[in-house]
């Protein structure tokens, strides 16, 4: 049977192991969307996964979900990454950008400018603003000829995430964002090409990938997914034929992977497993659940076809986790109060299981 430790190889890349640190949401980048030495620190305590997948990173202003988040879009933020993706590599490890566009999951008060989506219809739920939680204002609804100018912008922060030191790239298609906002059949309810049917629903969605295939190669491009997951207030209607359909179109293009969430049932998802032809990621445990990941969960998919599995809060207080999982140390447990607060606290302070015994 596979094995957690045993190697894999995507893209150009050979993972040591078959561990990923899934992207982590942690809201301490500078004034402006810069990456910071802290970013650098944390990064590179974690470099013994297979792959790291980074925190999201907006594409441009717009597409900004919350405050304190870094971006890819100025020549200033692809400096501040460069100390990161170097110190990462020196620790032996390999690490791909998450590009998120928020859609309608935002705020003026975070961007200065109004959310776009799919259609004018808000989400129904308070969104992070620099003053506190506030609910979310109606998105403006994107024009037919402006949607492709947003599909490109994650090809063009995955250029400048190559420029930046990234291994690559994973489009965010998950948990109700800007490209599960265009699969969806609540928050869009368009009546052009990009909306009503199935192939219409799923056209966003593969532009992106296909613009930031261009940009940076397939070998570079990874791309995550949430079936039927209904966070942020997204619904999907024909879930098994909207995911068959898009990862239809996307298998000729040869992704480096398919990151996907276990956000609906495993029938749901093992046959998604049977479609998708590459490499399959799996987060065993949905965002939305107080657990976090095990190293049974990650045995039972192994089991069950996965090639890599990923990780989120475990890595939060286990800098070292593929070290407690190969010996079978206890993790330890993490501060929910330290998760979006700012500062070194609760960031990089969780030291490696042999420090914490001593």
């Amino acid at each position: 049977m596979t094995s957690l430790f045993d190697s894999h190889r995507i893209g150009g890349l050979t993972l040591p192991n078959r561990v990923v640190m899934a992207p982590m949401t942690r809201v301490r980048a500078a004034a402006g969307g810069l990456a910071t030495p802290s970013m650098a620190t944390y990064y590179a305590q974690r470099a013994s996964a297979g792959l790291i997948v980074s925190e999201g990173v907006q594409p441009n202003v717009v597409g900004q979900s919350n405050p304190g988040t870094p971006g890819l879009h100025t020549d200033e933020q692809v400096a501040s990454w460069r100390p990161v993706t170097a110190a990462v590599h020196a620790a032996g490890g390999r690490i791909f950008a998450q590009i998120m566009h928020g859609g309608r999951v935002s705020h003026h008060a975070t961007t200065g400018l109004q959310p776009v989506g799919p259609s004018a219809v808000a989400l129904g739920a308070d969104v992070f603003t620099p003053d506190g939680p506030a609910p979310a204002p109606v998105p403006r609804a994107l024009t037919t000829a402006e949607v492709p100018e947003q599909a490109r912008s994650y090809a063009e922060a995955a250029s400048r995430a190559v420029d930046a030191g990234f291994d690559g790239v994973e489009l965010h298609g998950a948990n109700g964002y800007l490209i599960a906002q265009f699969l969806s059949s609540n928050a869009n309810v368009r009546t052009d090409a990009y909306g009503g049917s199935v192939a219409n629903r799923i056209r966003f969605a593969v532009e992106a990938v296909e613009a930031t295939v261009d940009a940076v190669g397939a070998d570079r491009v990874g791309i995550r997914i949430s079936p039927d997951a209904g966070i942020w207030n997204v619904r999907e209607t024909e879930v098994e034929e909207l995911y068959g359909a898009l990862l239809a179109a996307l298998a000729p293009l040869g992704l480096a992977y398919l990151h996907l969430e276990a956000t609906a049932d495993d029938d749901v998802l093992l046959g998604l497993r049977r479609a998708w032809p590459g490499t399959l990621v799996v987060n065993p445990v949905s965002p939305a659940s107080p657990q976090r990941a095990e190293r049974a969960a990650a045995d039972r998919w192994l089991g069950l076809g996965a090639d890599l599995v990923s990780f989120g809060r475990a890595y939060i207080a286990n800098p070292d986790l593929v070290e407690r999982l190969r010996h079978d140390l206890p993790l330890a447990a993490d501060d929910p109060a330290t998760y979006y607060t700012g500062g070194d606290q609760g960031y990089v302070t969780y030291p490696a299981h042999e420090a914490a015994s001593v």
